[in-house]
């Protein structure tokens, strides 16, 4: 589900909620109470959100050059705002997403294969502080894939390029562009 139709969910439950309690509003502006609520949806949202981030304890980010030597490392664990189904890891090696609640799905991609990362962000995810991470690379099996939703994305990506820069420079990758 996309966070704008997160956000239209918990607004509707707001406002229902406001008609139940039969708290009168007659007296406040209607701008005021849009306001209101939407800044009140989006607190709920995080907060939700917090409250999943303490079921997965993320590792702690090692800096990219201690872990260039010797075996994977972990330098980034995370997951998608408000999804419980869905986790993401980044080692000094690879990309490892993991899709499912019964069954799992998990998808790696060598962080060697890795030719382009971008980062997306419309307005609503800013205001959140999410965004998504494009990577696009030469893996056969699954050539693009997206880290959705994820917290201070541009940490992130600058997390994810240092350890290319520097998977590319372990293994004497160089890429050459024609013009």
């Amino acid at each position: 589900m996309s966070i704008e139709k997160y956000q239209a969910q918990v607004k509707s439950s707001v406002w229902k909620a406001i008609a139940q309690s039969g708290v009168m509003l007659k007296d406040v502006p209607l701008d005021e109470q849009n306001k209101f609520v939407d800044i009140l949806s989006d607190n709920l949202l995080v907060t939700v959100n917090e409250i999943l981030d303490e079921t997965v304890q993320p590792a702690k980010a090692n800096s990219v050059a201690d872990s260039l030597e010797g075996e994977e490392q972990i330098l980034w664990e995370g997951r998608p705002f408000l999804s419980i189904v869905e986790y993401y890891t980044i080692t000094n090696e690879r990309i490892k997403t993991i899709k499912g609640f019964l069954g799992k799905d998990i998808e790696n991609f060598e962080m060697i294969r890795v030719q382009d990362i971008d980062v997306n962000q419309n307005l609503s995810e800013r205001m959140l502080g999410i965004g998504d991470i494009t990577i696009t690379g030469a893996d056969a099996s699954n050539p693009t894939i997206v880290l959705r939703n994820i917290h201070k994305p541009h940490e992130v990506y600058e997390l994810l390029r240092k350890a290319w820069l520097a998977a590319r420079k372990k293994y004497g990758l160089i890429f050459r562009e024609e013009m």
